[in-house]
Formats: structure tokens, C-alpha cells, sequence
């Protein structure tokens, strides 16, 4: 997979196609909205769904610790689905994330699912996480600047000779980032909606998601109170 670089704050920082964050001055690897046992929350609702996205979405991350080796791994909040989720884990997947992330800091960010520390699992629990002159932090804050979030799933569409093809991205204007959400039972906020376009007035790039690379174009935004495309 080739990563594409971006500046913010006067930092690069590396956009990969699996949908996280590398900063290599900080050793950081940054991955967000994982919301693993979706799945189990859904079903204790009665809302049966297969009981595998905890480890679909695993499955996808440990490759890339592997590959980047972080000396920290931010996790940018609702990292689990709800408050209890990190207790429903499967003793299996509650091994390999603990052997996954040795010898690294983990750092869990708290969202708006997830807001208490998970339970049995390694690291430290913080409202945000400061590093130089970037915060990362879940729910994106108006004005911000140096800030890294996730929380709204962003996705868009590319137009291809077989159609428009919608896949997740990350969004930047060059001051802020957002990141797209890694679960695999997540959904996603286009970012012409206003939820997202109103954190970006001066315009922003969409950077889409691809098998081995990201897809960047200006973002199609609509702002509040204009009719959809």
C-alpha cells in the first residue's frame, strides 16, 4: 500500500489506504471508531447480526501494527460500541489485542460510546491526547486547529466508467484532519453534509480510500440550510 503524506501544523503525517493515521516523528500510529461488538450490543437488542465484526475488524489491525511498529497507538474513541463492550470481548480476541500491543502505549481516547476506560486492556484513558502541536481527539471542535478526530465516518463518492463508487476517507483542509471510521460494522456521513462541511468554511480535500492508495480530490461540500446535489 503506498501512504500519501500530509502537512498539518507543520507535521507530515502519513495517510494510509487501510484508513489510519502514521505520524513518523512521533512513532504514532493513530486508528478510530473501531466500535468492536457491535455485534454483541446488537444482539443483546435483539437485532441479530454476525457475531464476527470484532474480529474482521482486528484482523485488519494487527497487519499494520506489525508493519508500522508504533511506539504509541492512539485510539481515537468509540473504540468499542458501547460502555460494556470491551467486557463482551472473546477471551481469544482479548489475547491477540493484548499480545498485539506489546511492547507499545496504548492510548484510548474516550467517545461518545465508549466514554469509560476498557476494561482488562493495556494502556491509558484520556478526554484527549496532546502531542506537540496536534490533538487527537473523538468529537471534531468548532475553529480548531492541529486537531486529528473521527466521531462523523466520513465517506464520499468517486465517479469511475462503471459509476459512482462511495467508499470511507479522510478529510483535511490542511489544519484539521478527520479520520475515517475502521470498523468493519460502521457507516459512514458523506462530507457533503453539513456536519462535516461546516468544519471545513475554507474548503477541504477528500483523500478516498483505495485497495493500494488514496484518491484525492476537493470535497463536494453543501453547506447548512443548502438542498443536497
Amino acid at each position: 500500500m503506498s501512504a500519501a503524506p500530509l502537512h498539518i501544523a507543520g507535521e507530515r503525517l502519513m495517510l494510509d489506504p487501510a484508513g489510519v493515521l502514521h505520524w513518523p516523528a512521533r512513532r504514532l500510529l493513530c486508528v478510530a471508531d473501531l466500535h468492536l461488538e457491535k455485534g454483541s450490543a446488537f444482539a443483546a437488542r435483539g437485532r441479530l447480526l454476525p457475531p464476527y465484526d470484532t474480529r474482521e475488524t482486528l484482523g485488519r489491525l494487527f497487519p499494520l501494527l506489525r508493519r508500522y511498529r508504533p511506539q504509541r497507538v492512539v485510539f481515537l474513541g468509540d473504540s468499542f460500541h458501547d460502555d460494556a463492550g470491551a467486557g463482551r470481548l472473546g477471551a481469544a480476541e482479548r489475547a491477540a489485542l493484548v499480545q498485539a500491543l506489546a511492547g507499545m502505549e496504548a492510548v484510548w481516547v474516550a467517545g461518545n460510546h465508549d466514554p469509560s476506560p476498557p476494561a482488562g486492556l493495556p494502556g491509558v484513558a484520556v478526554a484527549e491526547h496532546a502531542d506537540g502541536p496536534l490533538v487527537f481527539r473523538h468529537v471534531p471542535q468548532a475553529r480548531a486547529t492541529g486537531e486529528v478526530a473521527g466521531h462523523l465516518h466520513p465517506k464520499a463518492a468517486a465517479p469511475t466508467r462503471a459509476g459512482g463508487v462511495v467508499r470511507p476517507c479522510f478529510v483535511s483542509d490542511g489544519r484539521r484532519l478527520l479520520l475515517p471510521a475502521f470498523g468493519a460494522f460502521t457507516g459512514g456521513l458523506d462530507v457533503g453534509d453539513p456536519a462535516v462541511a461546516g468544519l471545513f468554511p475554507r474548503g477541504a480535500r477528500v483523500f478516498l480510500l483505495g485497495a493500494e492508495r488514496l484518491y484525492s480530490f476537493p470535497a463536494a461540500l453543501r453547506r447548512a440550510g443548502a438542498p443536497a446535489a
